[in-house]
């Protein structure tokens, strides 16, 4: 079976991660994280004969969602986020986006459970709840691949804060401890911000997980 491959995008004011997920003989991709400019994400990944089947939100901070509703209306395809996460879908307070300059919200057409096994445009991946950032933040894991992509749940050496509405700094921990932590230590972590990195060189030198 082809390989799950991986490609990045940054965009927006805040440098957010936007990734395209996709085996590699098919053109068919799922998109996590639309941070802003919708119709820009749509045009580039047409450009490159990528067909967006789904849209996933790791949490629903506006500078991981703004550009999700124009992405939604380019392309058809359905917006989905954790459950727990709809107190910051739905209210520009909770998500941010109001403090921003911006205010947003957004109403996505499924939401998703801890531990639910999906397949989208042909990439089977886990939904893992991480709460601590958001309430609702979550990660998906591509076991096949080896790799997670984690939102600002936990960064290169660090973590996401958890001064805005529903974060919780010992949530957080834990949660990195009890649902990323115990990942084969190769696994490759793709955040919502920065560089990649692994759960071993997270578990050896991220000062705040130890």
């Amino acid at each position: 079976m082809a390989e799950i491959k991986i490609g990045r995008m940054v965009i927006g004011g805040n440098g957010t991660n936007c990734y395209l997920i996709y085996r590699e003989d098919s053109k068919e991709a799922i998109f996590i994280d639309p941070a802003d400019h919708g119709q820009q994400i749509y045009q580039k990944v047409k450009e490159k004969g990528f067909e967006i089947k789904a849209i996933l939100l790791t949490h629903a901070h506006f500078d991981h969602m703004w550009g999700a509703s124009d992405l939604r209306k380019a392309s058809g395809a359905k917006i989905y986020a954790l459950d727990e996460e709809q107190v910051l879908c739905e209210s520009a307070h909770a998500n941010v986006s109001e403090w921003a300059g911006r205010a947003c919200t957004i109403k996505p057409n499924g939401y998703l459970k801890d531990g639910e096994e999906l397949n989208m445009a042909g990439v089977p991946f886990k939904v893992i709840a991480t709460p601590g950032h958001t309430i609702g933040s979550c990660c998906y894991y591509f076991e096949e691949a080896g790799f997670m992509v984690c939102g600002d749940t936990i960064f290169q050496e660090s973590v996401g804060r958890t001064d805005f509405p529903t974060g919780s700094s010992s949530q957080l921990i834990r949660s990195i401890k009890d649902k990323i932590f115990t990942l084969p230590d190769e696994t490759v972590l793709y955040p919502g911000h920065g560089d990649s990195t692994t759960v071993e060189h997270e578990k050896k030198y991220n000062p705040f997980c130890q």
